[in-house]
């Protein structure tokens, strides 16, 4: 998101004045000066490239943050996933508006990896919200909304590109509406808002009793961050994808393993159908080496995954 901002402010022929990377709030300035030099992150190389101010604080909330931007003078301060709450002092900085960029239809998808969430939930569409900030996460009144078709190959990775396009030519309109003053703000409906916390442990194990398309979006929406996990006996295998097949098998249980080969395991879902995992790695350590020779020894057809 943050490329996304910066370009849609340039396209609508507004001076960006100065950013402010989220890795200075994350690594110790020490840290930091050698890692800029050896291994810096994407945004900071489009900053570069772009010729752009480099903020230097350690929060948005510090005293140094606060002296750069009335230094700045700046007109109005945008946020594209950002993990610190800012306090109110810090919103009412820049001269017009405080303005957070969130990829989900607000107040629905509030919080951390919409992503990720909307695909989970098996949703069909998802999309970029920017609104007013005030210190609830996602909560200010919204200045503008579009929605983001989700189809059926979509992953998280997939969906943040949309929404990443989707926000740069919003901005743009955004901004020059802003000009005119014909943007209304309007207030989020709490009756209809829903927050989702990081991914957890529960999130990324499959469950064998939801439905074939129950696991195949969970498993897409966590890509490419994070694999899914088949919990078998003691041990787990990592995964990334799956196949859907109907179920020709003389077993129906959820959860049954009806088929393996060299790192491929086949289980029944919900609805009955053949979920075909390829690919399949074991967990930890030495034992991705392991795959093979575990499938071979210690997995029997008809039994149970969980």
């Amino acid at each position: 998101m943050f490329s996304s901002l910066i370009l849609g402010a340039i396209d609508s022929q507004n001076e960006v004045v100065g950013v402010f990377r989220y890795e200075r709030v994350k690594y110790h300035p020490f840290l930091l000066f050698f890692k800029d030099i050896f291994a810096p992150d994407k945004d900071l190389t489009f900053a570069r490239s772009m010729k752009l101010y480099d903020i230097k604080a350690r929060s948005v909330n510090s005293e140094a943050f606060k002296k750069e931007i009335l230094k700045l003078n700046a007109d109005i301060i945008l946020v594209g996933s950002w993990g610190e709450k800012f306090k109110k002092e810090t919103i009412a900085l820049s001269k017009l508006a405080t303005i957070n960029c969130h990829p989900s239809l607000l107040p629905k998808y509030r919080g951390p990896n919409p992503y990720a969430r909307a695909i989970m939930n098996c949703e069909s569409e998802s999309g970029v919200t920017f609104h007013l900030m005030d210190e609830k996460f996602d909560a200010g009144p919204i200045l503008m909304q579009k929605s983001v078709k989700i189809t059926d190959v979509d992953t998280g990775e997939t969906l943040k590109n949309k929404c990443c396009l989707t926000a740069r030519v919003m901005l743009s309109e955004l901004l020059e509406n802003m000009k005119w003053e014909i943007i209304i703000p309007i207030n989020q409906n709490e009756k209809e808002a829903s927050y989702f916390p990081q991914i957890g442990v529960e999130d990324i194990l499959i469950d064998f009793e939801k439905s074939a398309r129950e696991i195949d979006c969970k498993i897409r929406g966590l890509q490419p961050w994070q694999s899914s996990y088949i919990s078998h006996k003691n041990v787990f295998f990592k995964v990334k994808s799956v196949q859907i097949r109907e179920n020709n098998t003389k077993y129906s249980a959820a959860g049954t393993i009806v088929e393996k080969s060299k790192n491929t395991i086949s289980v029944l879902s919900g609805d009955n159908k053949i979920l075909t995992f390829n690919n399949a790695v074991l967990y930890g350590g030495i034992r991705p080496f392991l795959t093979n020779f575990y499938l071979n020894l210690f997995v029997k057809i008809g039994d149970l995954a969980v």
